[in-house]
């Protein structure tokens, strides 16, 4: 299985529970969130109102992965996605690049889909291009870079998946 479809049915075929089991995310969408680090009103706002430019950070041609079907996703929404990753390949038509600061235009949202121990730099990093909001994936989580994101100005969501939160929009 591939792509979002991939995503949502998760690694045990229950829907909502991608990325390793949903960890605290499943019935917790944009209709009664207890996460101090994603409510409800953050999500909306970052999908409806930061901007449209997002660099899905972890992002590569590998269409097993989950940054795979996610950015795909975000496509269908109307996002331009921008794939950042050591190997700056080409993605869903878009053209790739190793790093945040390699990018030439500005970024509006920074998706993270590397793990949690690598995570915080890439926050860093997006608060050093100036983009507007940070994007941790389900299951990656740092509360440190969750403060520093946030007192740095910007708009952070922590373990929640955009592909997921979208159809709830509605």
């Amino acid at each position: 299985m591939s792509g979002v479809e991939g995503h949502r049915e998760g690694h045990a075929g229950v829907p909502g529970q991608g990325h390793g089991g949903g960890r605290g995310h499943e019935g917790k969408g944009l209709h009664g969130n207890g996460n101090r680090h994603a409510d409800d009103e953050t999500v909306r706002r970052i999908l409806t109102s930061t901007g449209d430019t997002w660099a899905v950070v972890g992002l590569s041609g590998n269409e097993r992965r989950a940054a795979y079907g996610v950015a795909r996703a975000l496509q269908r929404y109307g996002k331009r996605i921008v794939p950042v990753h050591p190997k700056a390949e080409t993605v869903h038509g878009e053209r790739g690049y190793a790093s945040l600061a390699e990018m030439p235009f500005p970024v509006d949202v920074v998706d993270v889909f590397v793990n949690s121990g690598l995570a915080g730099g890439v926050a860093d990093e997006a608060v050093a291009i100036g983009a507007k909001a940070v994007w941790f994936q389900l299951g990656v989580i740092d509360e440190a870079a969750y403060e520093r994101t946030r007192r740095a100005g910007l708009e952070m969501v922590m373990n929640r998946c955009p592909a997921i939160e979208i159809p709830r929009l509605g």
